[in-house]
């Protein structure tokens, strides 16, 4: 049974987001009434405002959407990609107050309210994107529970950056979870903030997946005996994650068929002897060109570092970004590991590169061989 997320009320209280160098937007509060701090970040995605608010990726991080108005075809369960949800807060330039849509069972105003989520409608959120294209994300503070802002100054002096602490193990699974269970391999999925569709892209080809902690080291792993590893997307600095790390290293050594997803392909970089750096501002919406040897493909992307694998050996750039020229899409010359820093599920967004899936697959029966 859906959860009932009626009769919250929209609030039309003064509200302010203020950034770490001072900046103030003001605006309409709405959802849960409360002060929250996190990383800054826009995307650009035209729908999909569900997807979104739910992603894992986005934990520690206060949303701004860049489409001037969400919300009017409410909010619909069947299109989260986790339980709830993860974002800290959320900043909209229009809200519509009155969605229409036969799967809606609630507004965003309402399901926020009932989540513990505060936003802010009537932000400049044009000037907001600008402001963070031309300095990078920066930390901010967003309050609409009447806290004053020459407060809310202070607190954006001290806050914390939520990309220094472990933001992975707050979003991971608690505990082992099974997917269609006579499918016909078998996925092991290195939990770090899995994306719903992620799991149902893998069911959808007949995959037994078995989700587990991101803590959980190789021998936990390969116990399962596994035809495949997906190494998931997640949130934060995918050095922050050393034992994920760890574990990466040592299936590695099993020579088994390995897909790093988004903060996937990170740790495998690392893993391989790369490195990573944080973008900007980040890769965060729906249309962003990915290029390989023979053609652009539109992506979904949501993430804020990138890899360098220029050190690591027997290991191949295989796709780049169209706007930045950042490494997209890497491949070992020698095992079967590879790993994209798009998201292939798309949720929200296209579904161009939705094949790498059954790339994954072939890998694996190419393996049992």
């Amino acid at each position: 049974m859906a959860p009932n997320y009626k009769n919250a009320k929209l609030d039309i209280s003064e509200a302010f987001l203020v950034l770490e160098n001072g900046a103030v937007f003001p605006g309409r509060g709405f959802g849960a009434q409360k002060t929250v701090t996190g990383e800054v970040v826009f995307n650009t995605g035209m729908v999909g405002y569900c997807e979104s608010v739910t992603d894992p990726s986005y934990n520690g991080q206060i949303l701004c959407q860049t489409y001037p108005m969400i919300g009017n075809y409410g909010v619909d369960p069947d299109s989260f990609e986790s339980g709830g949800p993860k974002i800290e807060g959320y900043l909209v330039h229009e809200l519509c107050e009155s969605p229409s849509h036969r799967t809606s069972i609630c507004s965003l105003d309402e399901w926020l309210s009932r989540e513990g989520v505060p936003g802010i409608t009537g932000i400049d959120t044009r000037t907001l994107t600008k402001t963070l294209r031309t300095h990078g994300v920066m930390l901010g503070v967003i309050s609409n529970d009447g806290t004053d802002p020459e407060k809310l100054k202070e607190i954006a002096k001290n806050m914390a950056d939520p990309n220094e602490t472990d933001l992975v193990s707050e979003v991971t699974t608690k505990e082992p979870k099974e997917y269609n269970t006579n499918g016909k391999t078998r996925v092991i999925i290195l939990d770090c903030g899995v994306k719903e569709n992620i799991i149902r892209s893998l069911v959808a080809r007949d995959a037994h997946v078995i989700r587990v902690p991101a803590n959980f080291n190789a021998d936990k792993i390969m116990s399962y005996n596994p035809d495949g590893i997906l190494i998931s997307n997640g949130p934060g600095d995918p050095k922050k994650v050393g034992y994920a790390i760890e574990t990466t290293k040592n299936l590695i050594e099993c020579k088994i068929p390995i897909f790093g997803l988004c903060l996937g392909i990170q740790l495998l970089s690392l893993a391989l002897g790369g490195n990573t750096y944080k973008l900007k501002f980040g890769h965060r919406g729906q249309n962003h060109p990915v290029i390989d040897a023979n053609r652009c493909y539109i992506t979904s992307q949501n993430h804020g570092f990138a890899v360098d694998v220029k050190n690591c050996e027997d290991v191949k750039v295989t796709m780049t970004h169209g706007n930045d020229k950042s490494v997209e899409g890497i491949e070992h010359t020698k095992l079967p590991i590879f790993g994209v820093q798009f998201h292939p599920e798309a949720a929200p967004g296209p579904m161009d590169t939705n094949f790498l899936f059954d790339k994954f697959v072939r890998m694996m029966n190419n393996a049992k061989v």
